[in-house]
């Protein structure tokens, strides 16, 4: 279960702004940071941020501020609220108490050198929201015009309360911004989706076979898995692919960065996505999930799919479908079968074609601007 802490400034506190902008907006280099760090701690920030900068935050070092920093741990979440708006959402990387680095971060704008935030906080994922904190409110019971004061968290009994019907608060929160419903989560056990898979039945048709046993098809599958590990990179993202394929990328291309581990920071078990073809993550974040279906055989993907949207029905992150455009008709209708349509994968899945994928790979082949998961979406197909 995730601790939830909440940071509140006040509105129009040009001392607070000024540090927010600096550190949280522009962030903080690691060269500059890392003067002040252990060897353990800069090892521990390039592994979620490579060398990319880091937004930092700080509390001041009191009594009860320090029984709250205390309890914080890696991907644990992490609001900054400017009166009544959740200014920031984020995820907690790591902390450390440090007052040399407290004053490198944050000069006191107004002269007074006791005033010292040394309780810091690296914060992965950092999203800027805009969001009334009233809509906080609706999720955790809390009367509509609450408002925390200070450095504070969310009590045990209300994360109890709020984990027992939905999976999580940074996906919830990005649906809320984004207009979109969210859905409460239906805590289920293996055998309870082993049952959701079964009742998808899709059978093994003749010409499935015929395809399953042509040479080729496992290199066809890792030939397309390699475009899509390579455009994630250029999209900035890190990438992993199930450990059974990772040799066979490596044997194929000579390529062996992929992340260490699966489940770092991620808000879900592990074993339901981390066999999933290739997914592409930033930090604490998965940005997109694809499943490649070079065969029209039982279309395994969509089972992962299943899976993850049981485990984590807000999850904000698009999933695709890759197969050939031959294959088009086909995968729409097992998009389209009653089991799928009852989780909503009809209307998340999105189908993207080989030959798409390989035209956004020639024009990106010698650049990367312009290459997000934005433009894979725009590229793919909803299920009609």
């Amino acid at each position: 279960m995730r601790n939830i802490f909440i940071v509140y400034m006040a509105p129009r506190n040009y001392e607070q702004m000024v540090h927010y902008q600096d550190t949280i907006k522009n962030k903080v280099s690691q060269e500059r940071l890392f003067r002040y760090l252990d060897h353990n701690l800069q090892n521990r920030l390039r592994g979620i941020f490579d060398n990319k900068s880091i937004a930092v935050w700080g509390s001041r070092d009191t009594d009860a501020n320090r029984s709250r920093f205390e309890r914080m741990t890696a991907g644990d979440d992490i609001l900054i609220v400017e009166g009544d708006t959740i200014k920031l959402l984020g995820k907690i990387a790591a902390t450390i108490i440090n007052p040399d680095l407290s004053k490198e971060l944050w000069k006191n704008l107004g002269g007074d050198l006791s005033s010292v935030w040394s309780l810091i906080y690296f914060i992965a994922n950092p999203l800027e929201i805009e969001l009334p904190f009233r809509e906080f409110n609706k999720l955790f019971g809390y009367q509509e015009n609450y408002l925390p004061k200070g450095f504070a968290s969310i009590a045990i009994a209300k994360l109890e309360e709020f984990y027992s019907k939905y999976d999580d608060l940074y996906s919830i929160l990005q649906r809320i911004k984004q207009g979109k419903t969210y859905k409460t989560y239906e805590e289920k056990t293996e055998a309870e989706i082993l049952q959701v898979r079964e009742k998808v039945g899709i059978e093994l048709q003749s010409e499935d076979v015929e395809e399953i046993l042509k040479n080729g098809e496992l290199s066809e599958h890792v030939k397309v898995q390699w475009k899509l590990i390579l455009l994630g990179l250029k999209t900035g993202s890190r990438v992993w692919v199930p450990r059974n394929d990772q040799q066979k990328i490596q044997t194929e291309y000579n390529f062996n960065e992929f992340e260490p581990s699966f489940s770092a920071g991620i808000d879900m078990p592990a074993k339901y996505v981390e066999n999933i073809d290739v997914v592409w993550k930033e930090e604490f974040r998965i940005d997109a999930a694809f499943e490649i279906e070079h065969t029209t055989a039982i279309y395994s993907g969509l089972l992962r799919f299943a899976d993850l949207k049981i485990i984590a029905p807000n999850h904000p992150f698009p999933l695709f479908i890759v197969a050939p455009l031959l294959k088009k008709n086909r995968v729409f209708e097992q998009i389209r079968r009653p089991a799928f349509k009852r989780l909503g994968l009809d209307k998340e899945v999105r189908y993207i074609s080989y030959e798409t994928i390989d035209g956004i790979d020639k024009f990106f082949e010698n650049s990367s601007s312009g290459l997000n998961v934005d433009l894979l979406v725009g590229k793919s197909e909803a299920v009609h």
